[in-house]
Protein backbone atom coordinates (compact mmCIF):
# COMPACT_ATOMS: atom_id res chain seq x y z
CA UNK A 1 0.00 0.00 0.00
CA UNK A 2 1.27 3.20 -0.80
CA UNK A 3 0.85 6.75 1.44
CA UNK A 4 -2.97 7.25 2.11
CA UNK A 5 -4.18 10.64 1.36
CA UNK A 6 -3.90 12.45 4.99
CA UNK A 7 -0.26 11.63 4.99
CA UNK A 8 0.02 13.32 1.31
CA UNK A 9 -1.61 16.25 2.59
CA UNK A 10 0.62 16.67 5.53
CA UNK A 11 3.59 16.17 3.57
CA UNK A 12 1.85 19.34 1.53
CA UNK A 13 1.53 21.11 4.13
CA UNK A 14 5.24 20.77 5.46
CA UNK A 15 6.62 21.49 1.57
CA UNK A 16 4.74 25.08 1.71
CA UNK A 17 6.00 25.46 4.73
CA UNK A 18 9.74 24.43 3.75
CA UNK A 19 9.28 26.56 0.57
CA UNK A 20 8.33 29.78 2.46
CA UNK A 21 10.76 29.51 4.70
CA UNK A 22 14.13 29.06 2.43
CA UNK A 23 16.49 31.96 2.84
CA UNK A 24 20.21 32.32 0.99
CA UNK A 25 22.77 31.57 4.01
CA UNK A 26 25.59 32.62 1.73
CA UNK A 27 26.99 29.15 0.95
CA UNK A 28 26.91 30.35 -2.80
CA UNK A 29 27.97 33.79 -4.19
CA UNK A 30 27.27 34.27 -8.04
CA UNK A 31 26.70 37.89 -8.54
CA UNK A 32 24.68 38.72 -11.77
CA UNK A 33 25.94 40.63 -14.68
CA UNK A 34 24.44 43.82 -13.82
CA UNK A 35 26.46 43.63 -10.64
CA UNK A 36 23.46 42.57 -8.90
CA UNK A 37 23.70 40.15 -6.03
CA UNK A 38 22.29 36.26 -7.26
CA UNK A 39 20.47 34.86 -4.83
CA UNK A 40 18.59 31.75 -6.46
CA UNK A 41 17.60 30.09 -2.94
CA UNK A 42 15.59 33.06 -0.75
CA UNK A 43 11.38 32.57 -1.59
CA UNK A 44 11.54 36.39 -2.03
CA UNK A 45 14.39 37.06 -4.91
CA UNK A 46 13.20 36.69 -8.65
CA UNK A 47 14.50 33.65 -10.14
CA UNK A 48 13.97 31.01 -12.01
CA UNK A 49 14.21 28.34 -8.88
CA UNK A 50 11.18 30.75 -7.42
CA UNK A 51 9.37 31.06 -10.41
CA UNK A 52 8.94 27.23 -10.43
CA UNK A 53 8.66 26.87 -7.05
CA UNK A 54 5.41 29.33 -7.45
CA UNK A 55 3.94 27.48 -10.34
CA UNK A 56 4.05 24.69 -8.03
CA UNK A 57 1.91 26.78 -5.25
CA UNK A 58 -0.73 27.59 -7.99
CA UNK A 59 -0.90 24.47 -8.88
CA UNK A 60 -1.43 23.02 -5.25
CA UNK A 61 -4.01 26.01 -5.28
CA UNK A 62 -5.65 24.64 -8.57
CA UNK A 63 -5.89 20.83 -6.83
CA UNK A 64 -7.11 22.08 -3.36
CA UNK A 65 -9.08 25.45 -3.72
CA UNK A 66 -6.90 26.81 -0.65
CA UNK A 67 -7.39 30.48 -1.13
CA UNK A 68 -3.80 30.94 1.75
CA UNK A 69 -2.21 29.64 -1.33
CA UNK A 70 -3.44 32.06 -3.81
CA UNK A 71 -3.02 35.12 -1.16
CA UNK A 72 0.10 34.17 -0.73
CA UNK A 73 1.23 34.37 -4.60
CA UNK A 74 -0.47 37.15 -5.64
CA UNK A 75 1.15 39.00 -2.25
CA UNK A 76 4.50 37.78 -3.66
CA UNK A 77 3.39 39.31 -7.11
CA UNK A 78 2.70 42.38 -5.35
CA UNK A 79 5.90 42.98 -3.33
CA UNK A 80 8.11 42.50 -6.23
CA UNK A 81 6.60 44.43 -8.81
CA UNK A 82 6.49 47.18 -6.16
CA UNK A 83 10.58 46.42 -5.95
CA UNK A 84 11.49 46.21 -9.40
CA UNK A 85 11.27 43.75 -11.57
CA UNK A 86 15.22 41.99 -13.08
CA UNK A 87 16.10 42.48 -16.90
CA UNK A 88 14.84 40.04 -18.70
CA UNK A 89 16.26 36.39 -19.69
CA UNK A 90 15.48 32.77 -19.51
CA UNK A 91 15.69 32.57 -15.77
CA UNK A 92 13.89 35.93 -14.56
CA UNK A 93 10.89 34.56 -17.27
CA UNK A 94 10.16 31.62 -14.66
CA UNK A 95 8.35 33.51 -12.87
CA UNK A 96 5.65 34.21 -15.50
CA UNK A 97 4.51 31.11 -15.77
CA UNK A 98 2.70 31.02 -12.83
CA UNK A 99 1.42 34.64 -12.73
CA UNK A 100 -0.20 33.43 -16.43
CA UNK A 101 -2.05 30.38 -14.54
CA UNK A 102 -2.85 32.64 -11.82
CA UNK A 103 -4.16 35.12 -14.28
CA UNK A 104 -5.93 33.02 -16.37
CA UNK A 105 -8.01 31.64 -13.59
CA UNK A 106 -8.72 35.14 -11.36
CA UNK A 107 -8.84 37.34 -14.66
CA UNK A 108 -7.31 40.45 -11.88
CA UNK A 109 -6.45 43.09 -13.79
CA UNK A 110 -3.37 43.69 -12.12
CA UNK A 111 -1.29 41.19 -14.08
CA UNK A 112 -2.03 41.87 -17.69
CA UNK A 113 -0.09 44.74 -18.50
CA UNK A 114 2.94 42.77 -17.19
CA UNK A 115 2.07 39.63 -18.97
CA UNK A 116 1.46 41.18 -22.42
CA UNK A 117 4.82 43.40 -21.92
CA UNK A 118 6.88 40.49 -20.86
CA UNK A 119 5.16 38.01 -23.96
CA UNK A 120 6.29 40.57 -26.22
CA UNK A 121 9.62 40.87 -24.91
CA UNK A 122 10.56 37.25 -24.79
CA UNK A 123 9.16 37.27 -28.54
CA UNK A 124 11.55 40.13 -29.79
CA UNK A 125 14.17 40.31 -27.80
CA UNK A 126 15.56 37.11 -26.51
CA UNK A 127 18.61 35.86 -27.94
CA UNK A 128 18.28 33.30 -30.62
CA UNK A 129 19.85 30.51 -32.12
CA UNK A 130 19.93 29.30 -35.55
CA UNK A 131 16.42 27.74 -36.48
CA UNK A 132 15.16 30.17 -34.31
CA UNK A 133 15.55 28.12 -30.47
CA UNK A 134 15.48 30.70 -27.49
CA UNK A 135 19.40 30.78 -26.04
CA UNK A 136 19.76 30.17 -22.75
CA UNK A 137 21.32 33.46 -21.42
CA UNK A 138 20.76 34.00 -17.71
CA UNK A 139 21.23 37.06 -14.99
CA UNK A 140 24.79 35.38 -14.50
CA UNK A 141 26.05 34.21 -17.67
CA UNK A 142 25.63 34.57 -21.77
CA UNK A 143 25.29 31.19 -23.58
CA UNK A 144 25.55 31.94 -27.23
CA UNK A 145 24.11 29.73 -29.26
CA UNK A 146 23.39 27.04 -27.06
CA UNK A 147 20.17 25.47 -26.43
CA UNK A 148 19.49 23.80 -22.43
CA UNK A 149 16.53 22.28 -21.72
CA UNK A 150 15.58 23.87 -18.98
CA UNK A 151 14.26 26.74 -21.32
CA UNK A 152 11.23 25.01 -22.23
CA UNK A 153 10.27 24.89 -18.78
CA UNK A 154 11.08 28.59 -17.92
CA UNK A 155 10.16 30.06 -20.96
CA UNK A 156 8.06 28.19 -23.68
CA UNK A 157 5.48 26.96 -20.98
CA UNK A 158 4.72 30.66 -20.35
CA UNK A 159 4.04 31.64 -23.65
CA UNK A 160 1.69 28.14 -23.96
CA UNK A 161 -0.29 29.54 -21.04
CA UNK A 162 -0.26 33.21 -21.64
CA UNK A 163 -1.11 32.28 -25.05
CA UNK A 164 -4.04 30.30 -24.57
CA UNK A 165 -5.68 32.07 -21.82
CA UNK A 166 -5.27 35.70 -23.69
CA UNK A 167 -6.11 34.15 -27.24
CA UNK A 168 -2.87 34.72 -28.60
CA UNK A 169 -2.17 32.26 -31.03
CA UNK A 170 1.37 33.60 -31.73
CA UNK A 171 2.60 32.83 -28.10
CA UNK A 172 1.11 29.21 -28.34
CA UNK A 173 3.05 28.82 -31.75
CA UNK A 174 6.34 30.37 -30.39
CA UNK A 175 6.08 27.67 -27.40
CA UNK A 176 5.49 24.77 -30.42
CA UNK A 177 8.57 25.82 -32.28
CA UNK A 178 10.63 26.06 -29.44
CA UNK A 179 9.48 22.55 -27.94
CA UNK A 180 10.49 21.19 -31.35
CA UNK A 181 13.89 22.74 -31.53
CA UNK A 182 15.05 21.71 -28.97
CA UNK A 183 13.75 18.26 -29.18
CA UNK A 184 15.35 18.07 -32.72
CA UNK A 185 18.99 18.63 -31.02
CA UNK A 186 18.35 17.38 -27.61
CA UNK A 187 16.29 14.26 -27.64
CA UNK A 188 18.91 11.42 -27.75
CA UNK A 189 18.05 9.04 -30.93
CA UNK A 190 19.73 6.25 -29.70
CA UNK A 191 17.99 5.86 -26.09
CA UNK A 192 15.26 8.36 -26.21
CA UNK A 193 16.66 10.32 -23.26
CA UNK A 194 17.82 13.83 -23.15
CA UNK A 195 20.64 15.70 -23.29
CA UNK A 196 21.14 18.55 -21.06
CA UNK A 197 22.57 20.84 -24.14
CA UNK A 198 23.25 21.61 -27.58
CA UNK A 199 25.71 24.31 -29.49
CA UNK A 200 25.88 25.17 -32.58
CA UNK A 201 29.49 26.63 -31.82
CA UNK A 202 31.02 22.49 -32.90
CA UNK A 203 27.35 21.23 -33.06
CA UNK A 204 27.72 18.82 -30.34
CA UNK A 205 26.04 18.17 -27.20
CA UNK A 206 28.90 18.62 -24.73
CA UNK A 207 29.32 15.95 -22.46
CA UNK A 208 26.40 14.00 -23.73
CA UNK A 209 24.99 13.89 -20.01
CA UNK A 210 21.56 12.05 -19.31
CA UNK A 211 20.98 14.55 -16.61
CA UNK A 212 18.15 13.34 -14.77
CA UNK A 213 16.78 17.25 -13.48
CA UNK A 214 16.68 18.60 -17.39
CA UNK A 215 14.75 15.15 -18.01
CA UNK A 216 12.21 16.07 -15.40
CA UNK A 217 11.66 19.15 -17.33
CA UNK A 218 10.55 17.50 -20.30
CA UNK A 219 8.71 14.52 -18.69
CA UNK A 220 6.74 17.19 -16.78
CA UNK A 221 6.91 20.34 -19.40
CA UNK A 222 5.61 17.78 -22.38
CA UNK A 223 2.66 17.00 -20.38
CA UNK A 224 2.39 20.35 -18.51
CA UNK A 225 2.50 21.69 -22.80
CA UNK A 226 -0.59 19.77 -22.86
CA UNK A 227 -2.19 21.01 -20.35
CA UNK A 228 -1.89 24.75 -20.60
CA UNK A 229 -1.95 25.25 -24.21
CA UNK A 230 -4.00 23.60 -27.72
CA UNK A 231 -1.41 23.09 -30.62
CA UNK A 232 -1.21 21.61 -34.16
CA UNK A 233 -2.49 18.05 -33.97
CA UNK A 234 1.05 17.24 -35.62
CA UNK A 235 2.96 19.05 -32.91
CA UNK A 236 1.40 17.42 -30.22
CA UNK A 237 1.43 13.88 -32.04
CA UNK A 238 5.23 14.76 -32.85
CA UNK A 239 5.86 15.51 -28.88
CA UNK A 240 3.95 12.80 -27.70
CA UNK A 241 5.91 10.65 -29.63
CA UNK A 242 9.42 11.79 -27.62
CA UNK A 243 7.76 11.54 -24.42
CA UNK A 244 6.62 8.05 -25.36
CA UNK A 245 10.34 7.22 -26.34
CA UNK A 246 11.94 8.94 -22.69
CA UNK A 247 9.47 7.13 -20.32
CA UNK A 248 10.27 3.79 -22.15
CA UNK A 249 13.99 4.63 -21.51
CA UNK A 250 13.39 6.21 -17.44
CA UNK A 251 11.43 3.39 -16.21
CA UNK A 252 13.96 0.75 -16.20
CA UNK A 253 16.62 3.17 -14.72
CA UNK A 254 14.55 3.84 -11.86
CA UNK A 255 16.06 2.15 -8.84
CA UNK A 256 15.05 0.05 -6.00
CA UNK A 257 14.36 3.38 -3.15
CA UNK A 258 11.80 4.95 -6.58
CA UNK A 259 14.69 7.76 -7.22
CA UNK A 260 16.57 8.34 -10.39
CA UNK A 261 20.59 8.70 -10.68
CA UNK A 262 21.55 12.59 -11.63
CA UNK A 263 23.00 11.06 -14.54
CA UNK A 264 20.34 8.94 -15.51
CA UNK A 265 22.54 5.89 -16.69
CA UNK A 266 25.11 6.46 -13.92
CA UNK A 267 24.91 4.17 -10.73
CA UNK A 268 27.99 5.75 -9.24
CA UNK A 269 26.00 9.21 -9.42
CA UNK A 270 23.91 9.91 -6.67
CA UNK A 271 20.41 9.74 -6.02
CA UNK A 272 18.48 12.99 -6.83
CA UNK A 273 15.29 14.33 -5.75
CA UNK A 274 14.00 17.06 -7.40
CA UNK A 275 14.53 14.89 -10.67
CA UNK A 276 12.49 11.98 -9.22
CA UNK A 277 9.61 14.33 -8.15
CA UNK A 278 9.44 16.22 -11.40
CA UNK A 279 9.50 12.54 -13.47
CA UNK A 280 7.58 10.96 -10.57
CA UNK A 281 4.95 14.22 -11.60
CA UNK A 282 5.25 13.48 -15.28
CA UNK A 283 4.42 9.93 -14.91
CA UNK A 284 1.07 10.48 -12.56
CA UNK A 285 -0.19 12.90 -14.74
CA UNK A 286 0.26 10.73 -18.11
CA UNK A 287 -0.96 7.96 -16.95
CA UNK A 288 -4.23 9.99 -15.97
CA UNK A 289 -4.40 11.94 -18.91
CA UNK A 290 -4.56 8.65 -20.86
CA UNK A 291 -1.30 8.29 -22.37
CA UNK A 292 0.50 6.39 -20.47
CA UNK A 293 0.45 2.43 -19.30
CA UNK A 294 -0.46 1.15 -15.67
CA UNK A 295 3.67 0.84 -15.40
CA UNK A 296 3.70 4.42 -15.79
CA UNK A 297 1.31 4.65 -12.87
CA UNK A 298 3.66 2.28 -11.24
CA UNK A 299 6.57 4.07 -11.74
CA UNK A 300 4.74 7.13 -10.94
CA UNK A 301 4.16 5.90 -6.89
CA UNK A 302 7.55 4.45 -6.25
CA UNK A 303 8.46 8.09 -7.04
CA UNK A 304 6.11 9.44 -5.05
CA UNK A 305 7.26 7.18 -1.99
CA UNK A 306 11.10 8.49 -2.68
CA UNK A 307 10.12 11.77 -1.99
CA UNK A 308 7.96 11.59 1.18
CA UNK A 309 10.73 9.72 2.20
CA UNK A 310 13.09 12.72 1.65
CA UNK A 311 10.75 15.55 2.82
CA UNK A 312 11.88 16.50 6.82
CA UNK A 313 10.64 17.80 9.64
CA UNK A 314 10.65 21.59 8.85
CA UNK A 315 9.22 20.38 5.43
CA UNK A 316 12.52 20.60 3.61
CA UNK A 317 13.14 18.37 0.52
CA UNK A 318 16.49 16.75 1.39
CA UNK A 319 19.27 15.50 -1.85
CA UNK A 320 18.15 17.84 -4.68
CA UNK A 321 21.17 19.10 -6.32
CA UNK A 322 21.62 22.70 -6.78
CA UNK A 323 21.20 24.58 -10.34
CA UNK A 324 23.22 23.09 -12.64
CA UNK A 325 25.40 24.92 -15.51
CA UNK A 326 26.40 23.11 -18.50
CA UNK A 327 28.69 20.42 -17.65
CA UNK A 328 31.93 19.70 -20.10
CA UNK A 329 32.40 16.10 -18.50
CA UNK A 330 30.44 13.48 -16.80
CA UNK A 331 32.48 14.46 -13.38
CA UNK A 332 31.06 18.04 -12.81
CA UNK A 333 27.56 16.63 -12.40
CA UNK A 334 28.67 13.68 -10.19
CA UNK A 335 30.34 16.92 -7.98
CA UNK A 336 27.31 19.19 -8.13
CA UNK A 337 26.47 19.88 -4.22
CA UNK A 338 23.27 19.31 -2.63
CA UNK A 339 20.90 22.20 -1.52
CA UNK A 340 17.35 22.93 -0.80
CA UNK A 341 15.79 25.11 -3.34
CA UNK A 342 12.57 26.35 -4.53
CA UNK A 343 12.28 23.90 -7.17
CA UNK A 344 12.99 20.60 -4.99
CA UNK A 345 10.11 22.06 -3.10
CA UNK A 346 7.53 22.73 -5.98
CA UNK A 347 8.66 19.73 -7.88
CA UNK A 348 7.88 17.80 -4.86
CA UNK A 349 4.93 19.68 -4.19
CA UNK A 350 3.70 18.69 -8.13
CA UNK A 351 4.39 15.32 -7.53
CA UNK A 352 2.08 14.82 -4.20
CA UNK A 353 -0.44 17.41 -6.01
CA UNK A 354 -0.67 14.88 -8.20
CA UNK A 355 -0.72 11.89 -6.33
CA UNK A 356 -3.88 13.45 -5.15
CA UNK A 357 -5.51 12.58 -7.97
CA UNK A 358 -4.77 8.77 -7.42
CA UNK A 359 -5.46 8.50 -4.17
CA UNK A 360 -8.39 5.71 -3.91
CA UNK A 361 -11.78 5.67 -2.38
CA UNK A 362 -10.05 4.09 0.53
CA UNK A 363 -7.29 6.90 0.88
CA UNK A 364 -4.54 4.67 -0.48
CA UNK A 365 -2.25 5.14 -3.85
CA UNK A 366 -2.07 1.30 -4.26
Amino acid sequence: MGPNGRDIHIGLDRLVAGMTGLKHDGRFHEPNLDGTAGDYISFDSWEWPQGVGLYGLIRLWLFTGRDDLRLLVENWYADRLEGGLPQLNVNTTAPMLGLSVLWAKTGDPRWKPLLDDWANRVITEMGRTPEGGFEHHVSDKINDNELWDDTLYMVALFLASYGQASGRQELIDEASRQFLVHARYLADPHTGLWFHGWTFDGRHNFAGAHWARGNAWITAGILDFFDLAEMARPVKDHLQGVLLAQVDALLPLQTASGAWHTLLDDATSYEEISATAGIGYGLLKGYRLGIGTPAWRTGGLKALQAVMNNIDETGTVLNVSYGTRMGHDLQFYRDIPIQPTGYGQALAILCLSEALQHVGAEGQTA
